[in-house]
């Protein structure tokens, strides 16, 4: 038996098999990352926050010192106790003259007997009639002027409550608060670190489902649609493959020129079209590793 013949022609074989693409095109996988920033300026009290950390929505990791801003709060609330304080005390300035109202109008009552028995003059009448009126003019011009000075007081205080809202929101900014599921990938600031709004604090993104990123040809757009499943081939710890289904949620409208770290079936090919796959994460994938797509 030639063995030299036979040995020559396994690895033509294997050559061959080698060759031949099992995969329609490569690229890498990705997630959605979102950078989380201070919305405050000041020194960071507190921080429970480390890299691989998982977070829910609305978790509470932190705050950054708000004492100077309590203050001011606390001054602009002492500025609308004293405008208050100058507001007057309606009720009792308007029972005065109410007071005088019912006693003239007694008194009133008291001559009109009287002069039906002719033992008072018409006059007295006149002059009890007209101190009534007078009377209730000056109530009436009392309660205008006293309604009046708590509607300016009030006014005034308005100002000041627009600014205690104001601190009230920056207050509320200076906690700390995760704004999805994910893990922390990095993370930029530390406990006791003076920071400004708008520096980041971490970034974390949700890998319970991941995005794949791959480049296809022109040739190949007519085999792909949006929400198809197609396979996504990655290498495992043990040089085997293992595979995942992946939904096709976008495709690029335009070409670009091929990626240089990125291989499609058809290499000779100048331009290719971005697809994104959603693809379910047991854990094992990672943002950056390498794969392969069947459709």
């Amino acid at each position: 038996m030639n063995y030299k013949l036979i040995f020559v022609l396994f690895l033509a074989l294997a050559a061959c098999g080698k060759g031949k693409n099992t995969y329609d095109a490569s690229g890498n996988f990705e997630a959605d990352e979102v950078i989380v920033s201070a919305e405050a300026s000041g020194k960071i009290l507190q921080l429970n926050l480390q890299e691989g950390q998982t977070l829910k929505a609305g978790d509470v990791i932190g705050y950054i010192d708000s004492t100077q801003l309590s203050l001011r709060k606390k001054q602009l609330l002492y500025s609308i106790r004293a405008l208050m304080a100058k507001q007057p005390d309606a009720a009792s300035q308007l029972a005065t003259i109410q007071k005088q109202i019912e006693t003239a109008e007694f008194e009133k009552k008291r001559i009109e007997n009287l002069l039906k028995d002719d033992a008072a003059t018409k006059k007295q009448l006149d002059d009890l009639n007209a101190q009534v009126d007078l009377l209730k003019k000056q109530y009436q011009s009392l309660q205008s002027s006293l309604a009046i000075t708590d509607r300016s007081l009030k006014t005034e205080t308005l100002p000041l409550k627009a600014q205690i809202e104001q601190l009230d929101d920056q207050i509320k900014k200076s906690v700390i608060i995760n704004p999805i599921d994910g893990t922390v990938l990095t993370k930029y600031a530390q406990q006791d670190e003076i920071i400004g709004s708008g520096k980041a604090i971490y970034k974390i993104a949700n890998l319970s489902t991941i995005l794949f990123r791959a480049y296809i040809t022109g040739d190949q757009l007519a085999a792909v649609k949006l929400g198809q499943k197609v396979k996504v081939l990655v290498d495992d710890v043990n040089g085997g493959t293992k595979t995942y289904e992946g939904t096709l949620e976008w495709v690029s409208d335009r070409a670009e020129f091929t990626p240089k770290t990125i291989q499609t079936k058809d290499e000779r090919a100048n331009l290719v079209y971005a697809i994104k796959l959603k693809v379910k994460n047991d854990g094992f994938l990672k943002i950056g590793m390498f794969g392969e797509v069947a459709f």
